[in-house]
């Protein structure tokens, strides 16, 4: 049977880096987005208007996906790490 990892172990998982980065990417995204359809004259059936208009669509075609992505991952092992650490815990009591 594997041996379960230490609380520093838990700790430095990279689950916060993985929610910091993905949050960031997400907002990053959304933020593009919401110009594009604001500021940048929105999308058409042949795309964006505009230069800036294809460069924000480009960016939140990019950020959102991958943002989301890493938020998920993120979140997926931050919860693991939770329910490891209470499990450790409720076996060993100070």
């Amino acid at each position: 049977m594997p041996e379960s990892p230490t609380r520093e172990q838990l700790l430095n998982d990279g689950s916060t880096q993985l929610l910091q980065g993905g949050s960031l990417i997400l907002a990053i995204g959304l933020l593009a987005f919401l110009l594009l359809m604001t500021v940048f004259g929105g999308v058409g059936v042949e795309g964006a208007h505009n230069n800036p208009g294809w460069l924000a669509l480009i960016i939140a075609m990019m950020c959102l996906p991958f943002g989301l992505l890493l938020a998920t991952l993120g979140l997926a092992k931050w919860l693991r790490r939770r329910s490891l650490l209470n499990r450790s815990q409720n076996r060993n009591p100070r």
